[in-house]
């Protein structure tokens, strides 16, 4: 009876430390698909459905300017500017039958050795800083996956919903502006609206709007026509999705001022510091033209307005 008693209790130990060996080769394994520069298709298989999905909308449908505002995010995925030399899973800790959680050390070498306290270079071997982070398992369909990293999914997950809000209405905005306003300027081959938004409030944006057409003449946009035209858009939901309702425009010539000042209100010294930077303007454009072009896929590299030098898209 002892012997049968030994034996069991054997048996639960040994499959205890081997259900933890698993586990621990599983979280080493998975910190394969935490790439150092970008993230692997093989990942795909390896990640919970909503959890690759966040991953996906941030670095392959939103520009990478708003990707790299979540600095956790972007550390996940490409080492934050460092170079990571290997993973180590210090323990696993099963919470419950379908959770776990491990604790990685990450071994990050800098690029370039950081300045000592005397001003001068650290060695290699000082320049090595580990950190700790922690990856979050769940299983699915018997196989555990990633779930979480550095319990950061719920803030990832909200910061998509808030951009893809900010998406929505600057495609409602633009749809506008082709259809109510495009028609009545000179017309090329596409036109693209550049957005300026001074303010966002409830259905109301505040924001300098622009038109412009172009045509393409090898591998560059042409400016055709292009206009101006700041104000208040009002939006409209329906299923989720902003509609603009109504726009009211600043006037020109002597109506511009007083206008502006009864549309734009406490907001107008924003308007006006947007609206007198051409540098800001410029910036504005060829960000926004560069995001049309690299979504339609066109081979274009430049943009020029009549009478001056071409512009070179790529940042």
């Amino acid at each position: 009876m002892r012997k049968v008693l030994f034996y069991t209790l054997l048996a639960v130990v040994l499959a205890a430390c081997q259900k933890s060996q698993t586990l621990e080769e599983r979280a080493a394994e998975l910190c394969a698909y935490i790439p150092d520069h970008e993230l692997l298709e093989k990942s795909r298989d390896y990640m919970t459905k909503d959890f690759y999905a966040v991953l996906d909308t941030m670095f392959y449908r939103l520009p990478q300017h708003e990707a790299l505002d979540h600095e956790w995010l972007y550390y996940f995925v490409t080492g934050n500017g460092g170079t990571i030399a290997d993973y180590e899973v210090v323990k696993v800790e099963q919470t419950d039958k379908d959770h776990a959680v491990a604790t990685i050390s990450v071994r990050q070498e800098w690029a370039e050795c950081p300045p000592d306290e005397t001003g001068g270079t650290a060695s290699a071997e000082e320049g090595e800083i580990p950190e700790e982070h922690i990856l979050s398992m769940e299983r699915v369909n018997g196989q555990w996956l990633i779930s979480d990293f550095d319990d950061h999914k719920a803030d990832c997950i909200r910061y998509i919903a808030i951009n893809r809000k900010e998406q929505a209405i600057r495609q409602a905005i633009s749809d506008y502006l082709l259809r109510e306003v495009a028609p009545y300027y000179l017309q090329g081959e596409l036109c693209v609206p550049s957005l300026m938004m001074v303010r966002e409030e409830d259905s109301s944006v505040w924001g300098d709007f622009w038109v412009f057409w172009y045509k393409i003449e090898g591998d560059t946009l042409k400016t055709v026509s292009g206009g101006d035209h700041p104000g208040m858009m009002t939006l409209r939901y329906e299923n989720g999705q902003p509609q603009v309702v109504a726009f009211e425009r600043v006037e020109d010539g002597s109506r511009f001022m007083p206008t502006a000042q009864r549309i734009f209100g406490d907001y107008l010294d924003i308007f006006m510091n947007m609206h007198s930077n051409e540098s800001v303007r410029e910036a504005v454009r060829r960000e926004q033209l560069y995001e049309y072009v690299q979504q339609n896929n066109l081979n274009v590299h430049y943009y020029q307005d009549y009478g001056w030098e071409a512009k070179e898209l790529e940042f």
